[in-house]
């Protein structure tokens, strides 16, 4: 089911549900995507267990643009509003898949109360990887400066297959239907438009104690076969969140929450302390 909410004064996303459970999700998907990607995790977590919402990222799907302005600031913005709406000032499970992951942590760290647990399918908050010094931060460094090298002249297309071949389902951007290829070449400049907080960190999330200081379960999950910079920034999250759990997806890539939903089921259903 979609959803439409509209606003004369202030823009707001368009919105899919999936499921009719008491269990109340709210999910950020992944740059270059939309919110009806989630629809395979809420199948196997129960569609009468749980109720799933699904924004469309700003620029992304149905939703409005993020100029002028913030991508990052839009998204929190978006993403504590419908929180408090689908919670009914109750806290929410949040779910977050890799720029939706940043966003995830982003609002739990500026509103735990309105996060009841937190699930990040690979956050690409390479501020992380980079504050540590590690190898595989430096080798991600040198691959996003050859994408931006591609966007600074032009093309577009190129930029969006190297982004694809790093972070994508593993099928090339030349091989897919030309309406998918055209939503991604079209939404390109989204990826340089996180960097503000993502690569620089803008907001602060790795001030001294504050990642520590996150109160709610958070589930840290990573594909086996993703870039070693998610490694990275996974060990960076897990050494400065106390309770975080990882779960590490054998054969998996950047993109599993749509491809290996059925297979990480089971330890997010206990995740989030669903019976069975």
């Amino acid at each position: 089911m979609t959803e439409t909410l509209t606003s004369a004064a202030v823009k707001l996303p368009h919105l899919r549900h999936f499921g009719k459970g008491p269990r109340q999700i709210l999910a950020l998907h992944c740059s270059l995507a939309h919110g009806g990607v989630w629809q395979p995790m809420a199948e196997e977590l129960g569609l009468a267990e749980v109720s799933l919402t699904a924004p469309d990222m700003p620029g992304h799907g149905r939703s409005p643009h993020w100029r002028p302005g913030s991508m990052h600031d839009l998204a929190r913005d978006w993403a504590v509003d419908l929180l408090e709406k689908i919670g009914g000032g109750a806290p929410v499970d949040l779910f977050g898949h890799s720029f939706g992951g940043t966003v995830a942590l982003r609002v739990t760290l500026e509103r735990p109360d309105l996060v009841r647990s937190l699930t990040l399918f690979e956050p690409v908050l390479f501020a992380v990887a980079l504050a540590d010094g590690s190898a595989e931060a430096q080798d991600w460094a040198a691959k996003e400066q050859a994408f931006e090298a591609r966007l600074a002249a032009g093309d577009r297309e190129g930029a969006a297959e190297w982004f694809q071949t790093l972070w994508g389902t593993g099928v090339p951007l030349s091989r897919m239907p030309a309406s998918q290829r055209a939503y991604i070449v079209d939404r390109i400049d989204a990826i340089p438009a996180a960097a503000d907080v993502v690569r620089d960190d803008r907001v602060g999330m790795l001030q001294p104690g504050r990642l520590q200081s996150i109160p709610v379960p958070v589930l840290l999950a990573e594909g086996g076969n993703s870039p070693a910079v998610i490694r990275a920034i996974s060990e960076g999250l897990s050494r400065r969140i106390p309770q975080a759990q990882r779960l590490v997806q054998e054969g998996a890539g950047h993109m599993l929450p749509i491809t290996h939903a059925g297979q990480m089921a089971a330890q997010i259903r206990a995740h989030l302390g669903l019976e069975g």
